[in-house]
């Protein structure tokens, strides 16, 4: 859900779906995130690899890649990678790094793949966009329909809780010499993130809008797509999942 990002695009619609469409393909959005702590991230992969004993080899779907930097990390670690995202632009700038066990595909993940994995990973928050409950859904669907026999599926997720009870109302970011003005709130069961700034004379704004899921939530929409919820962590080192202190929700499923 985004306004126009510039003067000379004509006004879009507030309440438009596809914000992220708009968003994750300007660069905008790499330069207010280009702080992540990827390290991190790497020791998290590290941790679920093993923890899910993935043989040497094995096919993973790294599902909204973005621009491939985990998809890289996986294949480094030697494993078969397919990384897919909506974004044209991310992975057009990911498949300069595709090798003969890494490829990308821009693909919709509510759209099943026609073959299978031994393991899929939706990973930091990239699920729960879509407006409606029914696509959440088809997007479990699609997860499950993608695994091979014993392949397992990774889906890590903001712990709501924590993070309503944590939420800094606003903030300014200033990254490459560009203010960013963040404001955040909760309406309607989302969790909003409405992003101002400024740079080269034009004005931008724009909206990051995720659906506020439990895990009761997710149980639940497992349970109608007739996935098997195995495990349940709270961080990156996968401990125990605290519903009030955890700070990530990890669920381990087929």
């Amino acid at each position: 859900m985004s306004d126009a990002p510039n003067s000379s695009t004509p006004n879009q619609d507030r309440n438009t779906e596809n914000w992220f469409t708009s968003w994750f393909d300007t660069p905008y959005y790499h330069i207010l995130y280009k702080d992540r702590n990827y390290r991190e991230a790497q020791i998290f992969m590290d941790n679920l690899t093993h923890y899910l004993n993935l043989p040497e080899k094995a096919k993973v779907l790294d599902l909204a890649c973005g621009k491939g930097r985990h998809s890289i990390y996986l294949n480094q670690l030697g494993f078969n990678v397919l990384g897919a995202d909506l974004s044209e632009n991310s992975i057009a700038e990911a498949n300069k790094n595709s090798n003969e066990h890494l490829h990308f595909k821009v693909h919709d993940m509510r759209e099943p793949f026609e073959e299978k994995f031994d393991a899929i990973f939706n990973l930091f928050t990239s699920f729960g966009y879509f407006e409606s409950d029914d696509d959440n859904l088809t997007t479990l669907k699609a997860i499950k329909e993608s695994l091979s026999e014993y392949g397992f599926a990774v889906i890590d997720f903001m712990n709501v809780n924590q993070v309503i009870e944590t939420l800094v109302p606003q903030e300014v970011k200033t990254v490459d010499g560009i203010d960013f003005h963040i404001k955040r709130y909760v309406e309607d069961g989302h969790i909003f993130k409405e992003i101002d700034f400024e740079d080269q004379g034009r004005k931008y704004h724009f909206t990051e809008k995720v659906k506020a899921l439990t895990l009761k939530d997710f149980q639940d929409l497992m349970d109608e797509a007739g996935i098997y919820l195995l495990d349940i962590f709270g961080d990156y080192k996968l401990k125990k999942f605290h519903k009030t202190e955890s700070e990530r929700l990890i669920m381990i499923f087929k």
